[in-house]
């Protein structure tokens, strides 16, 4: 047969042909960059709650300094730091010291200490009748569910307060009655007694005259409270104070108890004050005080003037879309995040919402179940081949 009628099948003739391409191939992935390994979460729906928080310290909400109604000897005092007392409960006795009846100037003065503590009298009894008129109203308004639990509060601390200047009232004007006694040249010649009575039921604080002594009108002698009945100061910047509003939930942690406190705020004091912080940095603050919800007997442990971690709940809601804050980057006056899409990065604005210094809140640019990376730094640009590591939330 001749050679030209047939050819010779050499199957390995391309063998180093396949080995050339198939080399090159490697060669072109391994110089192709990985995919950069990211850390990912996903855009849920849920509860969300911005706070501040801050140091507080507790204070008795009505204390009383009882001092000296008028310049005599001072009996001496039996009460000590903590003794339980009642309202109108009598703390101490002063011997006034007589004036000379011939004394014209004594006696006017006198005169016009009681007229002052007559109408004092009058005003504080016309201000508790309306007190109490208007607790009868919001504590009705409160059965009819018109009013939050916290009016009824705020009107029964009204009252209150209200009687113990009543109270205080009535013992002003037994004083000036006693002082203008000693000035009457027609009294018996005996010796008067006056009783200082407080104008609070609850304990003794402090005391500051115990032993029998002269003593002069307005010297403290006494401190006295209801220690049970606490409110909570918190110094808020002047700018996370501005937006709260009366009934502003506040939780009170560190306070030596197993569990948090409930409170609400009762009042933005209206005056701010400069403070300098640790750092030396002049700020200004404001006086934010709250009223403790918690039952008494979950927080007997507490007392005055303890020191306290005040969360305020400056805004919350049962149900927004939210990331985890290191989602989110700033793109020059913007916001924006990157998403994962098949495989690589997609820059994405975003417009976000309120946070809680670990979640923030989405308003636009995400929708639920959108994979975010977090952290993602320079090593990440819009493109890029991402590797998920999906972070547990």
């Amino acid at each position: 047969m001749p050679a030209s009628s047939t050819k010779k099948f050499r199957p390995f003739r391309w063998l180093p042909y396949l080995i050339g391409v198939a080399v090159i191939v490697l060669l072109a992935l391994g110089l192709r960059p990985r995919p950069a390994s990211v850390e990912t979460a996903r855009a849920t729906l849920g509860p969300l709650r911005a706070t501040v928080s801050e140091e507080g310290k507790t204070r008795i909400r009505q204390r009383y300094v009882v001092s000296s109604p008028v310049t005599g000897q001072l009996r001496r005092v039996a009460f000590k730091p903590g003794a339980v007392i009642t309202p109108a409960a009598v703390l101490a006795v002063i011997e006034p010291i007589a004036a000379s009846p011939l004394d014209p100037r004594a006696r006017a003065l006198a005169e016009a200490r009681r007229d002052s503590a007559t109408a004092s009298l009058e005003k504080a009894r016309t201000a508790h009748d309306l007190a109490t008129k208007e607790l009868q109203r919001v504590e009705t308004m409160f059965t009819a569910k018109t009013v939050s639990p916290q009016d009824v509060d705020n009107a029964r601390m009204r009252e209150t307060a209200a009687a113990s200047d009543m109270v205080a009232a009535e013992g002003a004007l037994r004083a000036a009655d006693a002082e203008l006694a000693v000035t009457d040249p027609s009294a018996p010649k005996t010796p008067i007694s006056i009783e200082v009575h407080s104008p609070v039921g609850g304990r003794v604080l402090h005391v500051f005259q115990e032993s029998e002594r002269p003593i002069t009108a307005g010297t403290p002698i006494l401190d006295v409270g209801d220690p049970t009945d606490l409110e909570v100061v918190i110094e808020l910047l002047s700018r996370d104070g501005a937006g709260l509003a009366p009934g502003t939930k506040v939780e009170l942690d560190q306070w030596g108890g197993p569990m948090p406190l409930d409170a609400r705020v009762r009042l933005v004091e209206p005056a701010a004050f400069t403070k300098i912080s640790a750092l030396g940095v002049e700020e200004q603050r404001v006086n934010v005080v709250a009223d403790i919800t918690t039952p008494l007997t979950d927080r007997l442990a507490l007392g005055d003037n303890f020191r306290v971690e005040a969360r305020v709940i400056v805004w919350e809601s049962d149900k927004v879309l939210k990331v985890p804050v290191s989602a989110l980057f700033r793109r020059g006056s913007s916001w924006a995040t990157y998403l994962v899409r098949d495989g690589r990065a997609k820059l994405t604005a975003v417009q976000p919402g309120r946070s809680s210094g670990v979640e923030t809140q989405v308003l636009d640019g995400l929708k639920e179940g959108d994979e975010v990376i977090l952290y993602p730094g320079d090593r990440v640009q819009d493109g890029a081949r991402v590797q998920p590591i999906q972070v547990v939330q």
